[in-house]
């Protein structure tokens, strides 16, 4: 493949709600890519619409409950691009094509950058004012660590990461059942420059917050991030997937 090929990577577990139009907005793409799905072994018809974007759909045939950390690096095991993207199942990116031609000039302006993220926003039709503070302020954190502090900080929403980085820290911890995302970039800032961009937006759904609560998923997502960052561990036992 060239060079310039990005591997979209992303992992489907009964995404049948939000699948097709995360595929639909990346099959946009003007530019040399691939779309690999990493499936968990759906059952809600979620496999066959991938069939019919995706250039390749993995699936999972495990006895053990596959860790999202497991899904990306089956996903990524197949990639052959020299950038690999991974992304939500709810994930929709406007103008892509611009969107991508940003985050290389990042690469081609930063010779030590390894991995990048941008801003997460919750589609403009669902969004409340807890939904916009929190990303506003999640933004403010991912650009403290990884641009100020230079320790890297990510959500799993959007990573775009160089592949040779990405083996050489051997992907993601498939032990954690959480944190995974913070882990990796983590890891990445040691070997390179990770950064936050904030003119890249990612939208999404924000179907977790609204299902939970903005609480319970703060508790969950500062509790899991410190028992990862500080004993290689999940305080989660397990990640609940919603739907």
């Amino acid at each position: 493949m060239s060079p310039e090929t990005i591997s979209f990577v992303i992992p489907t577990l009964d995404e049948i709600a939000t699948i097709e139009r995360t595929l639909r907005c990346l099959s946009q793409y003007s530019g040399a890519r691939e779309i690999i799905v990493s499936d968990g072994n759906s059952t809600d018809g979620t496999i066959e619409v991938c069939r019919r974007y995706a250039d390749e759909v993995i699936v999972y045939d495990g006895q053990a409950r596959q860790t999202i950390g497991m899904a990306r690096n089956m996903g990524a095991a197949r990639a052959r691009g020299h950038f690999v993207v991974f992304l939500d199942a709810d994930v929709i990116i406007h103008d892509v094509d611009a969107f991508f031609a940003r985050a290389r000039a990042e690469f081609i302006r930063r010779p030590r950058l390894v991995a990048l993220t941008g801003r997460y926003r919750v589609f403009r039709e669902v969004s409340t004012l807890f939904d916009r503070y929190v990303f506003f302020t999640l933004g403010l954190q991912f650009a403290l660590q990884n641009n100020v502090l230079g320790v890297g900080g990510s959500g799993g929403e959007f990573q775009m990461i160089d592949r040779r980085a990405f083996d050489r820290v051997d992907g993601f911890d498939e032990r954690l059942t959480a944190s995974e995302d913070m882990d990796l970039f983590r890891r990445l800032s040691k070997i390179g420059q990770t950064r936050f961009v904030n003119h890249l937006t990612v939208w999404h759904t924000g179907r977790r917050a609204h299902a939970v609560g903005w609480p319970r998923l703060l508790w969950a997502w500062f509790s899991n991030s410190v028992s990862v960052f500080l004993f290689r561990k999940s305080a989660s036992r397990e990640w609940t997937p919603v739907r």
